[in-house]
């Protein structure tokens, strides 16, 4: 529309009238919430930096972000450290990594910074949208990133223990030892080996990867 207006303000004869009458004024355009002349209301909500009109959806500019998010404003805190806008339950109970927001979703792989989705935090401090994470425990519950659990398996560790605790191992394989690596406290343990998980022995969980070939103690060769 402002292409049609001369530079000095006055709008050419090829242009006619277009739009509503707010719009038919001999001068540029300035993107506000209401018309000047008739008062129409552009949006319910509407943000001077962003120039975005929107319904009212309790939405709030953070300047620290550079943009506009769903509120209420009093849910959410800036992380300054993380450099994203998270939920306030998260405030000082989340593990931050620099502008973590800046990376883009591991699972989607779109934009996490700017996306309407609201992100979720895991254990390790990685950032999920929260509709990826939850597509993602129905498959798994590692970070795609580093392989940290993505929630609390305590639970489930204690009755992993009571699975192999009444599954034992053939003869053969009793004595067999292995090297592993955790996923959750990046330690090194030698484990006995046995074909349903090996527990750590310093955090005690089984999300590990071994680390090295199975071997029989040399007191039981």
């Amino acid at each position: 529309m402002a292409a049609l207006v001369r530079e000095d303000g006055a709008r050419g004869p090829e242009q006619g009238r277009r739009g509503c009458e707010h719009y038919d004024r001999g001068c540029l355009l300035k993107a506000q919430q209401t018309c000047e002349e008739c008062s129409t209301l552009f949006g319910e909500y509407y943000c001077s930096i962003c120039h975005l009109f929107d319904k009212d959806k309790k939405q709030y500019h953070c300047e620290n972000c550079g943009i506009c998010r769903i509120g209420p404003k009093e849910d959410f805190f800036h992380c300054l450290k993380c450099n994203l806008c998270l939920a306030m339950n998260l405030q000082g109970k989340h593990k931050c990594i620099e502008n973590v927001s800046r990376q883009n979703c591991p699972i989607c792989l779109e934009d996490i910074h700017t996306s309407r989705v609201v992100a979720h935090v895991l254990p390790c401090g990685h950032l999920l949208h929260r509709t990826c994470y939850e597509e993602m425990l129905k498959e798994g519950y590692r970070c795609p990133l580093c392989m940290h659990s993505a929630l609390d398996m305590t639970r489930y560790w204690r009755q992993l223990d009571d699975e192999v605790a009444q599954t034992p191992m053939p003869s053969e394989y009793q004595n067999m030892t292995v090297d592993i690596l955790c996923n959750d406290c990046n330690g090194r343990s030698t484990v006995q080996f046995h074909i349903l998980g090996m527990k750590c022995n310093i955090c005690e969980s089984y999300n590990t990867a071994q680390a090295g070939g199975c071997r029989i103690s040399l007191d039981q060769q």
